[in-house]
């Protein structure tokens, strides 16, 4: 059973690391974390902190539309078009099919996030330019546009002379090329003096990035739930309505749920999204609690769970053939 899930979670990886809109998805994504120093720079409050915020809210928004268009490539594409029932009319089981559709997406998705977390940590240590005089971070700048636009360039010498798919190798050689631009950024200070790698880490500011990966995994399984019945538009408005849910569920529906069962039933079964947001204990300075991070990680991973069984019993019942 682990190696038919692991067979189709890598077919399921390559396949949506290979989808156009996967790869453009991240390059705006890119876009607009190279733009956030600049916008930060218009706020009236601590512009550092809008940075953060700012950078925390494009990786989860980003996340959301990646699962979103990547689940339907992979599962709703391939049930209209019957490639589904090759794999099915084989021994695999319809419930191994779902998990392993899941860990490859949820793989691809973790690829994606980790490319674009290097790429925010690294407008994190470059921080806002108050004014003109401020300088630049000359290592930030070269290491991260440099190494950037190395793996452009290799993805795309490989596809000319190699026939790689330029997708899939742009996608890995991001990923392997900016973690060694930001290793190096670490090692090396403003005044390119060789420094400490630890200073320009933040232990709670990584924390917060694992709660927003925990809530990207979430949403990813909701779009699985989606994709088993529905196609891309309609997967894309059920994850961006979940996500508005989510993110209101405490405030209001918390609140509503003394006065209306309707409000209790939604505010029960719909992923508590604000748990995992750490925006906002961030800019206020509270650190998180060992305790805290192993009750949101064992709620997630109940989400998960019931959203896949709820994935799976969709799927049994979908005619495919």
């Amino acid at each position: 059973m682990l190696q038919q899930i692991w067979t189709i979670a890598r077919n399921t990886f390559i396949e949506s690391i290979r989808q156009p809109i996967f790869v453009v998805v991240m390059f705006i994504a890119t876009l607009a974390m190279l733009l956030n120093p600049s916008l930060a720079a218009y706020t009236l409050e601590n512009d550092n902190k809008m940075l953060i915020d700012m950078g925390l809210s494009t990786l989860f928004i980003v996340g959301l539309f990646l699962g979103a268009f990547t689940a339907t490539g992979v599962v709703s594409s391939e049930i209209e078009n019957k490639t589904a029932l090759t794999v099915i009319s084989k021994p695999v089981s319809r419930p191994i099919f779902i998990l392993g559709k899941y860990v490859g997406v949820s793989g691809a998705l973790a690829l994606a996030y980790w490319t674009l977390t290097v790429i925010y940590l690294m407008t994190v240590r470059h921080k806002v330019m108050q004014t003109a005089s401020d300088p630049f971070d000359g290592p930030v700048i070269i290491f991260g546009l440099g190494f950037g636009i190395l793996a452009i360039l290799v993805a795309t010498l490989g596809n000319y002379f190699y026939n790689w798919v330029f997708t899939s190798a742009v996608t890995r050689l991001m990923c392997v090329f900016l973690t060694i631009g930001y290793a190096l950024v670490l090692l090396i200070d403003k005044q390119w003096h060789f420094q400490n790698p630890m200073i320009d880490i933040d232990p709670q500011l990584l924390i917060g990035l694992l709660l927003v990966l925990m809530a990207v995994i979430v949403l990813c399984s909701v779009a699985i739930v989606a994709s088993t019945r529905l196609g891309q538009l309609m997967t894309l408005m059920v994850c961006l309505g979940v996500f508005l849910l989510g993110i209101m569920s405490q405030n209001i529906l918390g609140t509503w749920a003394n006065d209306y069962w309707w409000a209790d039933v939604v505010y029960r079964i719909t992923p508590n999204l604000q748990f995992l947001w750490p925006a906002d204990a961030i800019s206020q300075e509270h650190d998180f609690t060992g305790t805290y991070v192993m009750l949101v990680t064992s709620y997630s991973a109940l989400m998960i769970c019931s959203m896949l069984g709820l994935a799976i019993a969709l799927f049994q019942t979908r005619e495919i053939g």
